[in-house]
């Protein structure tokens, strides 16, 4: 039985990463950071180890005896009092993790990005992830890169925070226009993906946009998970860009502000891709958003 080393596997993907790939029959083992052993219940049998991906030593002997290794560490928002930058956990993290991999003899490595990667971006999350990539691709390992859209799904923080202000608002907030276009894909799909890839020669040395088959701006996100809790259109009221930039300049360091600087930049970019390959080479159906949503709030 093939043996996958997963990072990352706490998170809202993660947990739905291991799922898929024990679904799929792999052996895994999942790094776990000291305190959150905790988020691994229910998984059922996977191994466990305790490490960190800023920290190289004895990533070598975690990954021992694995053939695959599924990176799926990042962060949205920055620590910097405890080290944790994006510089750090993207870029330098990625590379212990790519080291240790090397090391202990792996030959597969699949890579969670996401989309708006690019040397130059404006945002330090997109210009850090991209940093990622590139070594990724210098590794020398055998390796699938994946950049998805917004993913939805049970327990994650985007589309269930919405829905939260539908039920509870009779108007909700809408920073900026609204109309700057995203591209959710269910959790699920994510997840199958990562774990169809191990398996598939085609999806070797690919970089994916994953991403769902529907393009929507804010509004109409908005208005779709209204009509999903019986609600019709929703209404929202613009908060502009001018505002908001001082204020999460003030006050992103406190973990109740919503919003950083960095996260103000990509909220005026599109958030869209092509993923015709994505389910091409993965043999993958792509779920309608109305249907997503539906399912999701049901």
């Amino acid at each position: 039985m093939q043996r996958v080393f997963v990072t990352g596997a706490t998170g809202f993907v993660g947990r739905a990463v291991v799922h898929a790939l024990r679904a799929d029959g792999y052996a895994v083992r999942c790094l776990v950071r000291r305190g959150s052993e905790l988020d691994l219940q229910g998984l059922g049998a996977i191994e466990r180890v305790e490490g960190d991906v800023l920290v190289r030593r004895g990533l070598e002997e975690d990954i021992a005896g694995c053939q695959s290794v599924v990176h799926l560490v990042g962060i949205i928002r920055e620590s910097p009092g405890r080290g944790v930058t994006f510089e750090n956990v993207h870029v330098q993290g990625t590379r212990n993790v790519l080291d240790a991999a090397v090391a202990a003899g792996v030959r597969r490595f699949l890579h969670m990005s996401a989309l708006g990667v690019r040397p130059g971006a404006r945002a330090r999350y997109h210009r850090t992830k991209w940093q990622a990539e590139e070594a990724v691709r210098g590794s020398g390992l055998t390796w699938t890169i994946f950049r998805p859209s917004i993913i939805y799904g049970r327990g994650d923080g985007f589309v269930t925070m919405l829905a939260r202000m539908v039920r509870r608002l009779p108007v909700v907030p809408v920073i900026g226009s609204g109309r700057n276009l995203l591209q959710p894909v269910p959790v699920e799909r994510v997840a199958e993906g990562f774990a169809r890839a191990l398996a598939r020669a085609t999806a070797e040395k690919q970089v994916y946009d994953v991403a769902g088959p529907d393009r929507v701006s804010m509004v109409e996100l908005l208005d779709l998970i209204g009509a999903a809790l019986g609600r019709g259109h929703v209404r929202t009221v613009s908060v502009p860009l001018s505002l908001m930039r001082p204020l999460a300049r003030a006050l992103h360091v406190f973990p109740g502000f919503p919003v950083t600087p960095d996260q103000l930049t990509m909220l005026e970019e599109d958030n869209v891709g092509d993923p015709a390959t994505f389910y091409q080479h993965l043999g993958l159906e792509p779920v309608p958003l109305r249907r997503g949503i539906e399912r999701l709030l049901a």
